[in-house]
């Protein structure tokens, strides 16, 4: 199985690892060449340097040849873009996007994108641990 992950922030290099530990072929893309240094020194799978909303980077990365695609970019707007240019122009059924607004987050899972949102799953831990304290 093919992956392309986009941002190689604690997120991507992270999801990119869990993703080669199950034996897929994981392309990284980040658009500053220093992220590669989080993947760790061993890391032997391709780093493509450049914007994920070039189309010419997404086609470096192989994303022609993916069965899944992740974004973890800092931007909720660029992952929004990425993620619709991986559906819609390339044609990558498994797009899975991390959205940090749950309003937009929302949005977008309404109209059929997977997508992750951390700061709703902050919200709902936060205050499950409050309510459940024994504060007695």
């Amino acid at each position: 199985m093919n992956a392309v992950v986009i941002g190689c922030g604690r997120v991507g290099a992270n999801v990119a690892h869990a993703l080669v530990a199950a034996d897929w072929d994981v392309t990284v893309v980040d658009r500053n060449e220093d992220a590669l240094a989080r993947l760790g020194e061993r890391w032997t799978r391709p780093f493509v340097v450049g914007h994920a909303m070039d189309v010419e980077v997404l086609r470096r990365a192989r994303i022609e040849e993916a069965d899944a695609v992740v974004i973890a970019t800092r931007g909720d707007n660029t992952n929004i873009v990425v993620a619709q240019l991986a559906k819609q122009r390339f044609d990558v059924e498994n797009v899975v996007v991390r959205i940090l607004d749950p309003a937009r987050a929302d949005f977008y899972r309404q109209r059929g994108m997977q997508v992750v949102c951390p700061t709703e799953s902050a919200i709902r831990e936060l205050s499950t641990a409050v309510l459940e304290a024994d504060l007695a």
